[in-house]
């Protein structure tokens, strides 16, 4: 096996593009989300800013993570679509609670939440899967997600199956085991690169219908 050629320990960047300050925070943590996904969606350099990594956990207390997009911010909560049958979606059945985290290396910036899952309104979630792409819509009937395949032949020929079943259809049916999510945190956590790693970390903790804010060493 060919050895890494650079130096892991001596690789480092200084995060100097910003600050975060009191000042620069809102009452409702979904408030300063907003803005600073804003930010990142029209920052030239940050590609797909809606790109968030969710964390689940197994019936024998396994963490999984993987790379989800963010379809919306509403209802205090963070909603995304995905399979039910897949593995993170029978993570969910078994144990709501879930963790978030959102990057944008550009910015210099992440995002980490914390709190519980639910299903959304079926009626919600085929409005938005019928506004999909058809390709995409075609995929999320033919891919059985998660589940071990011989070899892409399965999902090649499921798809030409699902093709010619709604040919004359111009938006398919929701299938019955795909559908939206919504996270409803409980804790938000802002973090602002800084110079020398003294970065600036902001954390809201929800306590009834109020939020607590505190500043916490980096």
């Amino acid at each position: 096996m060919k050895n890494i050629e650079v130096d892991l320990k001596a690789m480092r960047k200084s995060y100097e593009r910003s600050h975060l300050l009191l000042e620069h925070l809102t009452d409702d943590p979904q408030d300063l989300m907003k803005q600073w996904l804003q930010a990142a969606i029209e920052a030239p350099e940050v590609a797909e800013a809606n790109t968030f990594y969710l964390a689940t956990v197994d019936e024998k207390g396994q963490p999984t993570v993987r790379t989800i997009l963010l379809k919306g911010l509403e209802m205090g909560g963070l909603v995304f679509y995905s399979n039910y049958n897949s593995r993170k979606g029978r993570e969910i059945e078994q144990n709501p609670k879930a963790a978030i985290l959102f990057f944008w290396q550009d910015l210099q910036r992440q995002v980490r939440i914390e709190g519980k899952i639910q299903k959304i309104d079926p009626n919600v979630s085929t409005q938005y899967f019928q506004s999909r792409p058809r390709g995409s819509q075609i995929g999320a009937w033919a891919s059985p997600q998660s589940q071990v395949i011989p070899d892409r032949d399965i999902l090649d020929n499921r798809v030409h199956e699902i093709e010619t079943q709604y040919q004359n259809l111009e938006h398919l049916p929701k299938p019955p085991h795909w559908g939206g999510y919504i996270l409803m945190p409980h804790y938000y956590e802002f973090w602002q690169g800084r110079a020398n790693r003294l970065h600036d970390r902001f954390a809201y903790t929800k306590s009834g219908d109020q939020w607590k804010i505190e500043r916490l060493a980096p």
